[in-house]
């Protein structure tokens, strides 16, 4: 059992006249730690289990299906595809734990599970206030809010009373996080990202930096979102979703291809479980990766429009974080979510920082955007090849768009070993993150 976090070294500073300090200001610094991946577990539209995703990459065996029929919004929506998970999940939470969970928190709290399962962890050190919480989702639970909606303006019903107690803690955006801490007894510091597609991304990195930074000894990272055509509405009212494909809906998203007509709203969910590199190595856990880099910014103007500038920038401080050189990067998980203007701009980024040296694929041409969920997927996804040695093509990338064409596009499976992967991620509002990983040693 690891020894509780302390400060590695003090320093005194001298006493500064020009910023008016105190004499002898004591400074606490933390050495850096460690931060290494001993589970994981996904909820996907091509799978859950590792064997699952792998056929699906490695058989080009796409999630994206006919979107179901919705008496509200089916006959005004344009798009009618969707990355659905159309397999049974078994549930066998307890009741009292149950009441308070809409769609999205049941998804957040089984991947949670598993992944603490997988971990090894005693109860003591899950109820110990040194493993934290970082878990989000897009909106919460749309499918509990929008029964809230229907009630509220539906003039036969009672209104007010029709609502349950416990609704607006099933529909909450931090109903993931919290629900997950009650089940499971944890104690320690909860964060609640909710930046659409960068959500899980946010997860992983502030989890992260909390473990490196000597605030938590492990945390738990994810996120979830549930089926939810409001949300296909949204995306479908700004004319960023795919049309033009609905009979032939394995036929897309077409990430960085000539064919590309938007992107395809996904559903699922995925927790990794972080921990400092000592205390894993101490316990005999299996290191499945170790991230070794994580940056976040905001391109500061359009909260919609990709930005060259910004989402170049993130890529690079993000290799600044992790201590490595651009041509150290083997491979590159690419957001790619099929539309026309932001594969272009993501495609020149890494072209700026990287030239065409790292192997590029993007893994929404399989499963959709999975939306919160699409970081923490796509960095499962990446330790899975990364034990394999293997990397799976961008699926539906038949003809490359020439503006698209000067990164080095993997087009079919191949053998290939990496040590160091970045996982992109970009979100409405003009966030970017980058998560930089190193196989195990």
């Amino acid at each position: 059992m690891c020894l509780p976090i302390t400060r590695a070294h003090t320093q005194v500073r001298p006493y500064n006249l020009d910023k008016k300090e105190k004499p002898n200001k004591r400074v606490d610094t933390i050495m850096p730690r460690r931060v290494v991946i001993t589970a994981c577990s996904a909820i996907t539209p091509i799978g859950r289990t590792k064997s699952e995703l792998m056929h699906s990459l490695t058989c080009g065996i796409s999630g994206v299906k006919p979107l179901r029929e919705d008496e509200l919004l089916t006959s005004y929506l344009h798009s009618k595809v969707f990355g659905t998970i159309d397999y049974p999940i078994e549930y066998d939470f307890p009741r009292q734990f149950r009441k308070t969970m809409g769609p999205v928190a049941y998804y957040a709290c089984q991947v949670a599970k598993e992944v603490l399962e997988a971990s090894g962890l005693s109860q003591e050190f899950i109820t110990s206030g040194r493993l934290g919480v970082a878990f989000g989702s897009t909106h919460g639970s749309p499918t509990v809010q929008r029964n809230i909606y229907k009630t509220f303006f539906d003039k036969s019903s009672t209104r007010y009373a029709a609502i349950g107690a416990v609704d607006y803690l099933r529909s909450m955006v931090h109903t993931t996080a919290v629900n997950i801490t009650r089940m499971f007894g944890i104690t320690g510091r909860v964060i609640s990202s909710s930046t659409a597609c960068t959500t899980s991304s946010q997860s992983i990195g502030y989890g992260y930096e909390s473990i490196k930074f000597g605030m938590q000894d492990a945390m738990i990272c994810g996120a979830a979102d549930e089926y939810s055509t409001t949300t296909v509405a949204v995306f479908d009212n700004l004319l960023a979703c795919s049309t033009g494909f609905n009979d032939s809906p394995s036929r897309t998203p077409r990430p960085f291809d000539e064919d590309r007509d938007g992107l395809v709203v996904g559903e699922g969910a995925g927790a990794v479980l972080l921990e400092e590199y000592e205390c894993a190595k101490k316990r005999g856990a299996t290191i499945l990766g170790e991230v070794i880099g994580f940056a976040c910014n905001n391109n500061g103007g359009d909260l919609i429009l990709p930005n060259l500038a910004g989402i170049t920038q993130t890529i690079q401080l993000g290799l600044q974080d992790a201590a490595v050189n651009a041509g150290d990067v083997d491979f590159v998980s690419a957001h790619a979510t099929g539309t026309k203007m932001g594969d272009i701009i993501e495609a020149q980024a890494i072209y700026d920082v990287y030239g065409n040296r790292p192997l590029v694929t993007g893994f929404k041409g399989y499963m959709g955007h999975t939306m919160a969920t699409c970081g923490v997927i796509e960095t499962i996804i990446t330790l899975h090849l990364m034990a394999e040695g293997c990397i799976a093509p961008t699926l539906n990338l038949e003809t490359v768009d020439e503006r698209c064409a000067m990164i080095n596009h993997v087009m079919q499976l191949r053998e290939q070993k990496m040590s160091i992967a970045s996982i992109q991620n970009f979100a409405f509002g003009g966030v970017n993150t980058n998560i930089i990983l190193k196989k195990p040693e």
